[in-house]
């Protein structure tokens, strides 16, 4: 007789997906968590730097209301301040999560698991058996092997920090990089951002990302691109990055949308060879948190990337264990996670066998301007079907931004392949509002959306989003 019918290893936003649907169907359940409930994303991840972006967001929405008749009034953002209001909003969170729990008949274990076989796992000092396994541990940040990258932090330590950075570089240009330097710039930060590629982004739609970018640079952000640090040394309260040039690749789209834009780092940035500032941010490629756990002893196998191997039911090479989440190599989103433990425990304790879907999963970007994408970027498209792929594209002002006197616009994109009925393939949004409109249109693409389908709705006036209905 086994002690829990499923043992969850991780209380981030899939294991406690999979955790709390497994009770409500009789299961007897446990979680192992070393930390605070909620994993990356509520301590680390989404939600602080949700609210950072709020405060930034709020600098800008000032600017905004003086053209609106709105008397000028001078402000100071106080780091400390949002520090201990998120903290304390985190903790909270925390609370909920572990009230959830508790409701559900779920117990909380603290501390660190490790397998002993494949049914069973101890945690700290004692041992505890399960019938089944469930691995949903997330992965961490890493940090490249240079000299004096001790130096450095990531963004597990940002939101924590005691006083905000004056001068921050951000190694790094993926979504979580390009969040908090638009961010840490409008908050009054100066923020240098050193990618390696070309351009921000570079996994996403070459348009998109060079929109976000040619608007971070609006901002003031430095962008130095095609560099790499390849070594820091501390001078003083200084830190002192010396930079090298990297090797160039570019795909077809990017060359394409890059000799249509206005020049992404200028020459002047790219003859940089060593910066100074008070903090370096590094936003390198998270690994699976799998350290310490002794995997190959009970047989789990790991990809050559160093995830954890699952089919499509999230069974690993060990029938009893499974695993969900960033540990493996599925989308490394919340929601992804989340839609993977409901599922686990669907199939296992619920008898409504499915698997994971994760087609037409939409991503949002906190950036500033705030941006979304769903579906494929005109590259993977043309990849997959050629000629046949048709864009569609606009950039408009906002009726927002009337009464301002900027040059603030809103781009869309619509991806088709014009020989299956014009389906609509991918869509991708820079400017305010284009994470719900994303949202949306994310359930229409799975369904089926063609461009024939947008060209015929009525949309909402006044709107943004009416805008996609006569692009």
């Amino acid at each position: 007789m086994f002690d829990y019918d499923l043992l969850v290893i991780g209380a981030g936003s899939g294991g406690l997906a999979a955790a709390e649907r497994a009770a409500t169907y009789g299961a007897r359940v446990a979680i192992a968590e070393r930390s605070k409930p909620g994993g990356a994303c509520v301590n680390y991840g989404c939600i602080p730097e949700k609210l950072l972006d709020y405060a930034a967001s709020f600098n800008r929405l000032e600017r905004v209301a003086t053209s609106y008749g709105w008397q000028e009034c001078r402000r100071e953002f106080d780091w400390s301040r949002f520090v201990s209001a998120e903290v304390q909003h985190i903790q909270h969170l925390n609370e909920l999560h572990r009230q959830h729990l508790q409701d559900a008949g779920v117990q909380l274990i603290h501390g660190h698991a490790h397998f002993l076989d494949a049914h069973t796992v101890q945690i700290d000092q004692h041992s505890v058996t399960a019938e089944r396994m469930l691995i949903a541990v997330g992965a961490k940040p890493s940090k490249p092997d240079i000299p004096g990258i001790e130096h450095t932090m990531t963004w597990h330590e940002l939101y924590y920090l005691p006083e905000q950075p004056k001068t921050v570089a951000v190694i790094g240009g993926d979504p979580i990089g390009v969040k908090i330097a638009g961010s840490l710039k409008a908050l009054g930060s100066e923020v240098t951002q050193v990618i390696a590629e070309e351009r921000l982004l570079s996994e996403l739609d070459a348009e998109l990302s060079l929109q976000i970018q040619e608007r971070l640079l609006k901002m003031g952000v430095q962008i130095l691109p095609k560099a790499t640090v390849s070594q820091i040394e501390k001078d003083g309260s200084e830190l002192c990055l010396t930079l090298s040039k990297s090797a160039e690749s570019k795909s077809a789209e990017s060359k394409s949308a890059e000799s249509k834009s206005a020049k992404s780092g200028s020459e002047e940035s790219r003859s940089v060879k060593s910066l100074k500032l008070d903090s370096v941010l590094v936003d390198a490629t998270r690994q699976p948190n799998l350290s310490g756990l002794n995997l190959k002893s009970v047989g789990v196998q790991r990809t050559e990337l160093g995830a954890i191997w699952v089919d499509e039911r999230s069974c690993t090479t060990q029938p009893h264990i499974f695993a969900i989440g960033d540990c493996t190599e599925r989308i490394p989103l919340t929601p992804s996670a989340i839609a993977q433990g409901r599922i686990f425990s669907d199939t296992e304790f619920g008898g409504k066998p499915r698997t994971v879907q994760l087609d037409w999963v939409p991503m949002s970007l906190s950036s500033h301007p705030e941006a979304a994408t769903v579906g494929m970027s005109e590259t993977q498209a043309r990849e997959t079907f050629g000629d046949a792929v048709v864009c569609y594209r606009t950039q408009f002002q906002p009726l927002l931004y009337c009464l301002t006197g900027w040059n603030e616009k809103t781009f869309m994109k619509v991806i088709v392949n014009q020989q299956d009925s014009e389906r609509v393939l991918g869509i991708h949004v820079v400017g305010d509002g284009a994470v719900d409109m994303i949202q949306s249109l994310a359930v229409a693409l799975k369904l089926g959306l063609t461009k024939p389908d947008l060209d015929t709705a009525i949309g909402i006036h006044p709107s943004s989003a009416e805008e996609l209905f006569s692009i």
